[in-house]
C-alpha cells in the first residue's frame, strides 16, 4: 500500500465524520429515532388497554375511511405502513377475530377486497381513545400544539409527491 493512501476502514471513518453536522441527516436520524421508539411504545399502551394491535389499527382505520369500507387488497397495502406481505397476513388475522371480511372481487377473479365488519368498526372505535391518549403521552407531551402543526406540515412537504415504494413487497 501507498504512503497516506487510505484504506476501506479509512474512508468509512470519514463518510460518518462527513455527516457530523449535516441537518438533512441529522433530520433523516431523528425521523428513525422517534419512529423506532414512539410506534412501539403507542403499541404498548394499546396491548395494556387489551386493544387491538397497531398493524390491525392502521388496517382498521384505513377501511373504515374507504367507499364502503372496503379496499382492493393492492390499495390497502399502498395506505398503510406494511408491506404487501404483512397486509395479508393481517387481514388473515382481522379475517379471523371477525374484525374484517375478505370478499373476491367479482371484475377480477385474481384480486380480493378487505372488507371493514361491525365488530371491526367497534373494535376500532374502542382502540380509539386508547391511541389518542397514546399519541398525546408519548408526542405532544414533548412538543406544544404548534410544534405539532409544524411537524405534521414539514413531513407532509417531506412526502408530497412520493409514491409508496413496493421494494420487498
Amino acid at each position: 500500500m501507498k504512503k497516506g493512501a487510505i484504506t476501506g476502514g479509512e474512508a468509512a471513518g470519514q463518510a460518518v465524520d462527513s455527516t457530523a453536522g449535516d441537518p438533512v441527516v441529522e433530520a433523516w436520524r431523528g425521523l428513525l429515532v422517534a419512529h423506532s421508539r414512539l410506534v412501539p411504545a403507542v403499541e404498548g399502551d394499546l396491548r395494556a388497554a387489551g386493544q387491538v394491535p397497531l398493524s390491525w389499527y392502521d388496517v382498521l382505520l384505513e377501511l373504515n375511511a374507504a367507499p364502503d369500507r372496503r379496499l382492493r387488497m393492492s390499495e390497502l397495502g399502498q395506505r398503510v405502513v406494511l408491506s404487501r406481505t404483512r397486509v395479508s397476513r393481517v387481514v388473515d388475522e382481522l379475517a379471523s377475530a371477525g374484525l374484517a371480511e375478505r370478499q373476491p372481487d367479482p371484475a377480477d377473479g385474481r384480486s380480493s377486497f378487505a372488507v371493514l365488519t361491525a365488530q371491526g368498526r367497534d373494535a376500532l372505535r374502542r382502540a380509539w381513545p386508547v391511541y389518542r391518549q397514546a399519541i398525546h403521552r408519548h408526542l405532544a407531551a414533548r412538543l406544544t400544539d404548534e410544534q405539532c402543526c409544524e411537524l405534521a406540515a414539514l413531513l407532509g412537504r417531506a412526502i408530497a409527491g412520493a409514491e409508496p415504494v413496493t421494494i420487498g413487497r
